[in-house]
């Protein structure tokens, strides 16, 4: 039987969810899933059903009844992805969807000016095996995050657009466990062509893969 994939897509335009939901549907189609997507909030309550929720959304609204049921289903196993605003920037409002969550985006200096480097903190890890440092222009994310993440992946921000963060360190791609299931974010993927880019692609796949209920732990 299929695994079954749940994309909601939604929020603020500029990120143009339905296209980026779109690529998201394919990489999973492309692995086997059976993927549902919608821009109905509401499919969170079923959120236990999946074995992978990935919200593209940017900023909006959600109900605390619908985040409790995410959390919940995230705590028995069902797996949570997302990618730039989905997740960090997903329900500013909602606290405790950052809890689950464990990343919160709050800045990025220069907005899509940003030329910076990525760079892989974990390369024995599966998700970034074979995967070098690597260039990147596009917004480079500040963000708060949860101790708990593994970081497999960062951002040294210049202070070229902000004085203030010169010097910072900042994760770019990270995974955790919540309960009996996984999450993972990665900061990369401003627009949909963002995602063709072959490194924020490749991480991306992994990880949404990795993050399902019924993956391997060393897959």
């Amino acid at each position: 039987m299929k695994r079954k994939a749940l994309i909601v897509w939604g929020g603020w335009a500029g990120h143009r969810p339905k296209e980026g939901a779109g690529v998201v549907a394919e990489l999973l189609a492309e692995q086997g899933f059976d993927v549902t997507v919608t821009s109905d909030y509401t499919a969170f309550a079923e959120a236990a059903v999946y074995a992978l929720v990935v919200p593209v959304i940017t900023n909006d609204q959600i109900a605390p009844a619908l985040v409790e049921a995410l959390t919940q289903a995230v705590r028995g196993g069902t797996g949570l992805a997302g990618y730039h605003g989905g997740l960090a920037a997903s329900f500013h409002g909602a606290v405790k969807f950052h809890y689950l969550c464990g990343v919160h985006w709050v800045a990025h200096p220069g907005d899509m000016a940003a030329e910076y480097r990525v760079t892989v903190t974990r390369p024995y890890d599966p998700l970034m095996q074979g995967i070098e440092d690597f260039d990147y222009q596009s917004e480079q994310y500040y963000l708060l995050y949860d101790p708990s993440v593994e970081i497999l992946a960062t951002t040294t921000f210049s202070g070229a657009f902000d004085p203030t963060s010169r010097g910072v360190t900042m994760p770019v791609v990270v995974k955790r466990h919540f309960g009996a299931g996984r999450i993972f974010y990665t900061a990369l993927g401003h627009v949909p062509e963002e995602l063709s880019h072959p490194q924020a692609r490749l991480i991306l796949r992994r990880g949404l893969i990795w993050a399902a209920r019924g993956t391997a732990e060393d897959a």
